[in-house]
């Protein structure tokens, strides 16, 4: 039971990560595109853009949400792909140990920086 509703989360986390990445590529692709018939800004990984963009509730947030999805569904797939290897019990503990410390300092660290540069007052 517990392994099928974490494949479930698995299944859910990787559409998010979907969903979310083609949300991110069409805002700095789209972006470019607008750019080129001057209604758009020139360069989104510009400082001044990614700030502007940091800036935004709706931006912090999908990072947020995009941060958590792909760590959830990269440590689980790396997780069961090292399973396969016929690990010993004890070996299967810490490999789930790391992946949940390892994971989750990456997500404290990952939404701090999101969160503080959200909150940021920026002179550029």
């Amino acid at each position: 039971m517990r392994e099928s509703t974490l494949w479930f989360w698995h299944i859910i986390a990787g559409a998010v990560v979907l969903v979310l990445l083609a949300l991110h590529m069409g805002i700095m692709h789209l972006n470019d595109m607008l750019a080129a018939i001057g209604l758009g800004q020139h360069d989104p990984v510009d400082v001044a853009s990614v700030f502007a963009r940091s800036q935004h509730a709706f931006f912090m947030i999908t990072y947020i949400l995009l941060l958590g999805a792909a760590l959830f569904h990269g440590f689980y797939g790396l997780r069961n792909i090292l399973f396969e290897l016929t690990l010993s019990r004890g070996m299967e503990k810490v490999v789930n140990i790391a992946s949940v410390l390892v994971g989750g300092v990456l997500f404290i660290y990952g939404t701090y920086v999101a969160i503080a540069i959200f909150l940021m007052e920026v002179q550029i």
